[in-house]
């Protein structure tokens, strides 16, 4: 017979076991439906309502806006200071700034720069600003250093900053159409030496945030997760854009969304019906080799927050809408509540301690500056069906997606990975084409043998990267046909599948499901940047079949599941397009 005491203790746990239960149930009804068939696609509006395309661009009316200075020079990765004083360069090849290629992923190439107005302008202009104008005759588009699903742009920025020259301390939203800060809120200097106190070090605060209608008025109810992966685009984004600086990017993933929206004031704004902003993640940006970063922000700092005063009004995107009401229930059942905070190292393969695991291939490198890297980023249309890449240079790019420590972007917290790669090698010289498998994470190695096919060999292709062979043979018509008939999936290199761990992550936390989606859009940044890197262009595709792609490894059920697409090759440019610089309209 219960007591009181146990009735007391039992209830509440029972509750929030059944409040977790139902989230999961929803998150997992909305992958299910949502998921593309042979035989049918996810819902949709079936057209495009041309007359009602969201504005790519917010605004916050009513403010006036902080301009942001544009680089007149990309930042230079060297000389670094030592500790003396004195300047070291890195080991590579050639002569000239060290701003090359790996000094996007290796932190210590890069020197830091002082927190100013300029370099906070260099900060987002480099990852979430404007890189050209594509026109044709009456139209003309904005293309961003950030790749989006449809380059519908769902994701937003805002910054919590202190006192700069030039910049109040307070609350901004980012404004790429401008290159400007807007600002909404000014943060009392009492507030900030707290936040400052708690870090124990210099920097600022950045958040993303989401406006689904954006990818909804295209993509139907699957825009939910393409926004998703927008926001690990985005991530992986700053993540490069900071180390160049000599920052780091770290998320604050004890911080629950609740209260990122009472950060930015969001219960104080006015939104337009189906336009609001829904939080995604806190970051704390600061000196690269701080010693640990908390993962959090105390409560009592974050509730005074909810006591400021918050100006501007954000702009109408759409004259009508379209209720998807499935994405706000997924929503509300992937929420992130606060949890304790955790620090993650990077998966390492037992046997080679991080600090011995150098880049694949050296001689692979581009010598193309990194900045220049991330400005010439595009995503691929079509792709000539001729072009290869050679070994070193496929397992280049592959090697940039395994996380490490002290390198970007995989060392900011994420948690631990959970994404793989399923590749279709299609014109790899030194490699048969096939069917190959990158393991990011060596303890799903054991249940996914178990799980796929029999007959997949499994048998290891380099002892530099956890490349595997599953199966020799053309597979260009298969990679086509899994990816909606999309001929750019066999026309390139190669093209892949991102294989998540799935059901035991949504089953530990129902907002483990949005996280999958950074972690496949953060590699799919970083193979959009390689791919420039090694003279190619790729593109990710959001549309594929997703049981077939199952079915094609022999996956029984949902313990992993296919959540992205990608495809690398060289691309067909289309001559009628013409490229604006990105700020020309600011200069007229």
């Amino acid at each position: 017979m219960k007591t009181d005491t146990q009735e007391k203790t039992i209830g509440p746990q029972s509750t929030m076991q059944q409040v977790l239960d139902s989230a999961v149930t929803e998150t997992l009804l909305y992958h299910k439906q949502t998921k593309h068939h042979f035989h049918r696609y996810a819902r949709s509006a079936g057209f495009l309502d041309w007359a009602n395309q969201p504005n790519p661009f917010r605004f916050y009316e009513g403010v006036t806006a902080v301009r942001l200075p544009l680089l007149q020079k990309d930042p230079p990765a060297w000389p670094k200071q030592s500790a003396s004083g004195v300047s070291i360069k890195p080991l590579r090849r050639g002569e000239g700034p060290a701003s090359e290629h790996l000094a996007l992923y290796e932190r210590s190439r890069n020197a830091f720069q002082d927190f100013t107005r300029e370099t906070i302008g260099a900060f987002l202009e480099l990852s979430l600003g404007l890189s050209a104008w594509k026109s044709i005759p009456g139209s003309s588009w904005a293309l961003r250093m950030n790749p989006s699903s449809g380059n519908l742009h769902p994701t937003e920025a805002h910054l919590i900053l202190p006192a700069l020259p030039g910049v109040t301390a307070g609350i901004f939203h980012y404004n790429s159409f401008l290159h400007a800060l807007e600002p909404r809120a000014l943060v009392p200097e009492t507030l900030w030496q707290q936040i400052k106190e708690h870090f124990h070090t210099d920097g600022f605060l950045v958040t993303l945030t989401s406006i689904f209608w954006r990818e909804a008025w295209k993509y139907g109810e699957r825009a939910f997760r393409y926004c998703q992966h927008d926001v690990g685009h985005a991530l992986a984004a700053l993540s490069f854009s900071a180390n160049l600086l000599g920052w780091k990017v770290t998320w604050l993933n004890a911080v629950s969304d609740e209260e990122i929206a009472t950060l930015l004031g969001f219960n104080q704004t006015q939104w337009p019906e189906f336009e609001s902003e829904h939080p995604e993640l806190l970051c704390f940006v600061h000196r690269s080799g701080e010693p640990r970063i908390p993962r959090d922000l105390p409560t009592e700092i974050v509730s005074k927050f909810s006591g400021l005063e918050f100006q501007g009004t954000p702009n109408q995107l759409s004259k009508d809408h379209v209720d998807w009401e499935i994405i706000s229930r997924v929503a509300e059942a992937t929420a992130k509540p606060r949890s304790r905070e955790g620090a993650f190292a990077a998966s390492v393969r037992p046997g080679l301690p991080d600090t011995a695991r150098p880049f694949y291939a050296p001689t692979a490198q581009s010598g193309i500056p990194a900045a220049q890297i991330i400005r010439q980023r595009r995503s691929a249309v079509a792709f000539d069906g001729l072009s290869s890449l050679n070994k070193d240079q496929f397992c280049t790019m592959l090697d940039k997606t395994l996380p490490r420590d002290a390198c970007a972007p995989f060392d900011l917290g994420l948690t631990v990975s959970c994404v793989h790669l399923l590749l279709f090698v299609h014109r790899v010289t030194g490699l048969e084409p096939g069917l190959y498998f990158l393991l990011r994470a060596e303890r799903d190695l054991p249940v996914l043998q178990q799980k796929c096919h029999r007959h997949f060999l499994w048998s290891p292709m380099d002892g530099a990267i956890p490349l595997y062979l599953l199966q020799t043979g053309d597979f260009q018509s298969t990679a086509t046909s899994v990816s909606c008939q999309q001929s750019i999936a066999g026309d390139g290199a190669f093209s892949l599948g991102m294989i998540a761990r799935f059901r035991e992550e949504l089953e530990a936390a129902p907002c483990r499901y949005r996280h999958l989606f950074w972690e496949t859009g953060m590699i799919g940044q970083v193979l959009y940047l390689e791919a420039e890197a090694q003279g190619a262009r790729a593109t990710g595709i959001g549309c594929f079949f997703d049981d077939p792609v199952h079915e094609l490894m022999g996956l029984p059920d949902d313990a992993y599941q296919s959540l992205y697409h990608f495809t690398v090759g060289g691309p067909r440019e289309d001559a009628r397009l013409a490229t604006i610089a990105a700020y020309d309209h600011l200069a007229r």
